[in-house]
């Protein structure tokens, strides 16, 4: 049995988010979750987030002891991009490109 949780429109970079998601692919949740606590990303905390939520969605549908669950997949995925613009000299304008992302945990027994 699985479970799983998304949290989408993540104010991270899918590609910083990504970095921190491959360092737990394949651990055990509790494992995973003491390692996130002491990466110095800030993407490690909202994947710790959303990795608590699915720990949490085990627990509440009774599938298993949730520090013992594997993740199975994480995945980062593209969300939707902010553009904002600055004023620069002489009239001309720079795109700011505010990256959003979605992810996702999946654990398995």
């Amino acid at each position: 049995m699985e479970s799983r949780a998304i949290l989408r429109y993540a104010r991270v970079s899918p590609r910083k988010a990504r970095r921190v998601a491959s360092l737990i692919k394949g651990k055990r949740a509790g494992d995973a979750l003491v390692n996130l606590d002491f990466l110095p990303h800030s993407s490690a905390r909202i994947i710790a987030k959303v990795l608590k939520s699915a720990m949490a969605n085990a627990e509440q549908k009774k599938v298993a002891d949730p520090e013992s669950m594997r993740i199975a997949n994480i995945l980062v995925d593209q969300g939707p991009t902010m553009k904002r613009i600055m004023p620069r000299a002489m009239g001309r304008a720079d795109i700011i490109k505010k990256r959003t992302s979605h992810i996702t945990v999946v654990l398995e027994e």
